[in-house]
């Protein structure tokens, strides 16, 4: 299969985790700490988060590879950082140490503990906080993958 082929399936899996986060972001955006953390509101938080989480390993783990190398860019061996520099580069993402950041705050959310209440909140909302900024770049992509060849 093809690099673009790749990428295109890969931006299919994402759309849909994006779409169904978005149900829940919608909704979650205006909610006050209290109400986050609020049990009758759990469902929704952790629909929310869990597609938030999906959608980030689709880009990192898939997506950016794989337009790399339908770029020509051959990314067989490079390490994620000199991939987010080298997207940085070409100007897919805004910034390379932002995405790490990300990638950080993604891995303590994987790991988060919810007996910790003021973590798991500082959590959701950096999430909530993320989440345009991730949908944004998912765009930029799939418009940029409708130009390669």
């Amino acid at each position: 299969m093809s690099d673009k082929t790749l990428l295109i399936e890969a931006l299919e899996a994402a759309k849909i985790h994006l779409k169904r986060a978005k149900f829940n972001y919608d909704q979650l955006k205006n909610f006050s700490d209290a109400e986050l953390l609020d049990q009758k509101n759990m469902n929704m938080v952790d629909a929310f988060m869990l597609r938030f989480v999906k959608l980030q390993d689709v880009m990192g783990a898939k997506i950016f590879k794989f337009l790399l190398n339908a770029l020509g860019e051959n990314c067989g061996n490079m390490s994620v950082l000199d991939m987010l520099d080298r997207l940085e580069k070409l100007e897919i993402i805004p910034s390379a140490d932002e995405w790490m950041e990300f990638r950080k705050k993604r891995n303590e959310l994987t790991h988060e503990y919810p007996q910790n209440e003021e973590s798991v909140l500082a959590g959701i909302k950096m999430a909530l906080d993320q989440f345009l900024q991730i949908e944004k770049v998912l765009f930029g992509i799939e418009q940029r993958s409708k130009n390669l060849k």
